[in-house]
C-alpha cells in the first residue's frame, strides 16, 4: 500500500475528484481530505492509498504539478509522521505562569 500525500488543494475540491483523477492511474484504495477539527473546513491537502506500488509511482509523476480547481497540486509519496514530544500537557516549554520573563525576587 502506497499512501500519497496531495497538497495545494483547493478548498473546492471533493473526495470524489480526487478518486477520479488518480483512478486514472490505477486502482484506488482511500481518499482523505483532511479537514479542520473545529469547523470542518477542509485545511487544503489530502491523502490516497493506492494498494500497487507501480501504479503510485505513475500517478505520482503524473498529477505532481498538475493543476485541479485552479491549482497546481503538490503530490508526493507521505512520509511517515514524526512522533511529537511529550511536552507535559501543554505547559508552554516549561516556563509556567512567567510569559516568558523571569522575575527576581524582592528580598
Amino acid at each position: 500500500m502506497t499512501n500519497i500525500f496531495v497538497g495545494n488543494l483547493s478548498y473546492q475540491t471533493t473526495e470524489t475528484e480526487l478518486q477520479s483523477l488518480f483512478g486514472a492511474y490505477g486502482a484506488v484504495e482511500r481518499v482523505s481530505i483532511i479537514r479542520d477539527r473545529e469547523t470542518g473546513q477542509p485545511r487544503g491537502f489530502a491523502f490516497v492509498e493506492m494498494p500497487s506500488s507501480d501504479e503510485a509511482a505513475r500517478a505520482i509523476s503524473a498529477v505532481n504539478g498538475r493543476e485541479l480547481n485552479g491549482r497546481a497540486l503538490n503530490v508526493n509519496e507521505a512520509r511517515p509522521r514524526e512522533p511529537r514530544g511529550n511536552f507535559g500537557g501543554g505547559a508552554g516549554g516549561g516556563r509556567g505562569g512567567f510569559g516568558g520573563r523571569r522575575r527576581e525576587p524582592r528580598w
